[in-house]
């Protein structure tokens, strides 16, 4: 079953990228805020649902219990975000991306886990893709500043400060990725963790709202914010597999799932008509052949 967790969360995360695309205007100073917001609210309200319709059987104390890893996924996200302030996407994302990597080589060392050859040469596949799929967006973002005649401002791409953030991203979020593998083993099941770290999700949006709404007295616009939730349902369906898919298999799993920046990539060309060249659909087909290897062989 982790396999179709897995699939299931790559294609909610890539799926939550696309509408987070078209829900974010660069007019809209604080559209990150709302993002956060919006995935807040939508994460509350499945919590609440699960703890009040389901009947799920939850104490309080695991969301202090599990609050070491919702806050190393929070940081880093927060990291991720502030780095693109100083850093281009194109360069950004191969570092962010390698994260799933980095797990994979954690639960190696210290929880024993391991892989055997197919799901080595799957995931050596999908890693492959990644990274060249990160190679071709510095490339073609080179390509159009020179075409442009734009300088790039050095602080944007050699300084320290520029690769610092995405290193940071990619530590914290590999770090949380094998918290939660070695949280979800021994200290508590997957409804707990994820109930614990929508919970913590939603005191963070309550922040995002408190700070959008009230301190900044912005007003919500159905025309311009409408995709913001689509976003946050996609974003909070992705969690919820999440979980059960790292329970099953982490050391594969996790470097799986960072492939949904492929996915992304592809949804951008069929619903936003973005134009790719034929070497994207050879780094798309090589992250598309790792996963189908796995699910062929079920391993």
């Amino acid at each position: 079953m982790w396999f179709l967790f897995t699939v299931c969360t790559i294609l909610c995360w890539s799926g939550s990228d696309l509408f987070s695309k078209l829900g974010s205007k660069p007019s809209d100073k604080l559209s990150h805020w709302k993002m956060v917001m919006s995935v807040g609210i939508v994460m509350g309200l499945h919590a609440i649902w699960q703890l009040t319709i389901q009947g799920v059987n939850y104490e309080f104390s695991s969301l202090i219990e599990y609050l070491p890893v919702s806050a190393l996924y929070i940081v880093s996200m927060v990291f991720g975000y502030a780095g693109l302030r100083y850093i281009e996407l194109s360069l950004s994302s191969p570092i962010c991306n390698s994260s799933g990597a980095l797990v994979a080589l954690l639960c190696f060392l210290f929880l024993g886990q391991t892989m055997n050859g197919v799901q080595l040469l799957a995931v050596s596949l999908i890693c492959a893709g990644i990274l060249g799929l990160g190679y071709l967006e510095k490339k073609d973002a080179d390509k159009e500043r020179q075409l442009s005649g734009i300088e790039p401002d050095h602080r944007y791409t050699k300084s320290l400060i520029a690769i610092l953030f995405p290193i940071l991203y990619c530590i914290l979020d590999a770090l949380g990725t094998f918290a939660d593998a070695f949280y979800l083993g021994v200290v508590m099941d997957e409804t707990t963790a994820n109930i614990s770290y929508e919970l913590t999700f939603f005191l963070v949006g309550v922040i995002a709202a408190i700070y959008v709404l009230g301190i900044k007295r912005e007003k919500l616009s159905f025309e311009r914010d409408k995709f913001k939730p689509v976003a946050a349902l996609c974003e909070t369906a992705g969690q919820f597999t999440y979980v059960f898919a790292l329970s099953g298999n982490a050391i594969v799993a996790a470097p799986v799932i960072a492939s949904y920046c492929a996915f992304s990539v592809l949804w951008s060309r069929i619903f936003l008509k973005e134009k790719l060249e034929k070497e994207y659909y050879a780094v798309i087909g090589a992250v598309l052949l790792g996963i189908v290897i796995l699910g062929i062989f079920d391993v």
